[in-house]
């Protein structure tokens, strides 16, 4: 039985160094198109909170081309073309969603406390994972020039 696991064991980590990267770069493709194309369809849970993020731009528009934007980030992760690009315009994404934090303080933590997030800083925290997925598919996968 010892053998058995240690034979699976070796073929577990075979196949996750063989297929990590690409499932985790199709993952995050995933996430920002269907993100995009809730914003692009009218039906974002988080049009609210960017509208009260960015309220120095009209909201429908910058909704909609942000949900262009996603969209074309997950189709460029997804298949995987120009993703050199596609990963500089998710960070210049990344650090726009991360702003919100100094632009809208008193949405995103209760209080006025940095140490507790409400759920819109919640939202916003997670994409900490997302910048470093996208930082791991860089590494990866980006040919160096």
């Amino acid at each position: 039985m010892r053998e058995f696991l240690i034979r699976f064991d070796e073929k577990f980590i075979t196949a996750m160094h063989a297929w990590g990267i690409s499932i985790l770069r199709i993952s995050l493709g995933v996430v920002f198109f269907w993100f995009g194309a809730l914003k692009l369809v009218g039906v974002s849970p988080v049009t609210a909170i960017v509208a009260s993020t960015y309220s120095l731009f009209p909201a429908q528009s910058f909704i909609l081309i942000l949900g262009v934007l996603e969209v074309l980030l997950g189709v460029g992760l997804i298949t995987k073309r120009f993703l050199r690009a596609t990963l500089f315009l998710l960070w210049l994404q990344m650090a726009g969603t991360l702003a919100s934090f100094a632009l809208a303080p008193s949405l995103f933590f209760f209080q006025g406390n940095p140490l507790f997030l409400t759920v819109e800083g919640e939202f916003v925290i997670k994409n900490l994972v997302l910048i470093a997925a996208s930082i791991v598919i860089g590494g990866f996968e980006v040919k160096k020039s």
